[in-house]
């Protein structure tokens, strides 16, 4: 709880990104991939990065669902289940702050995947763009960082990977959220502020 109040600059962030199925009739939505990158002292750290593929079975896929889960189904049929990968997830996002760009989806799964633990508090860089800038045309992650010129630095920590990749989004999210934090007049800001609380 104390990280709570703590400057947002001095303090360590989960960044997390689940992949989804998308809605289908008849199917819960489930994570097919989840990514997770640190930010530490309002630095991106790159080399302390979490990954997986999961398991969803033979289920139908949302036909609109991004990503490549079309073409990675041997993968994931071959892939640990959400709560297989619980130990080692539970290292990354208990007692830290976690970061999403619309944290719905990664609120509700991980919520699922471990019912009893309490989560958060949680950073949307969505809810930061809309505040910080309402003028621009799109609010979807790989928009902003485009429309804010961050694309290289994500390109740079991510090769050969591309938006609608669990890694790749939870590090442009960070980037996102580092561009906040270097931003004047947020020098103090805590991490309560940027929770919205």
């Amino acid at each position: 709880m104390a990280a709570a109040y703590t400057e947002a600059r001095q303090a360590c962030f989960a960044v997390i990104d689940f992949e989804t199925t998308g809605a289908v009739s008849g199917y819960p939505v489930e994570p097919w991939q989840v990514g997770i990158v640190r930010l530490r002292a309002g630095t991106v750290c790159a080399d302390e990065h979490f990954e997986s593929l999961l398991r969803v079975g033979d289920r139908p896929f949302n036909p609109r669902a991004p990503g490549r889960h079309a073409l990675m189904r041997a993968e994931l049929a071959a892939a640990p289940l959400p709560g297989e990968v619980w130990p080692e997830l539970q290292e990354w996002v208990v007692g830290v702050p976690l970061v999403a760009h619309n944290i719905g989806t990664e609120r509700s799964v991980l919520a699922r995947i471990a019912p009893l633990h309490r989560f958060g508090p949680w950073v949307d860089t969505l809810a930061l763009v809309r505040r910080t800038y309402p003028s621009l045309a799109s609010k979807a992650l790989d928009e902003v960082t485009a429309a804010l010129g961050l694309n290289a630095r994500i390109t740079a920590y991510c090769p050969g990977r591309c938006a609608h990749d669990a890694l790749f989004d939870a590090v442009a999210c960070a980037v996102l959220l580092e561009h906040f934090l270097s931003l004047p007049g947020w020098e103090h800001v805590t991490v309560d502020a940027l929770a919205g609380r």
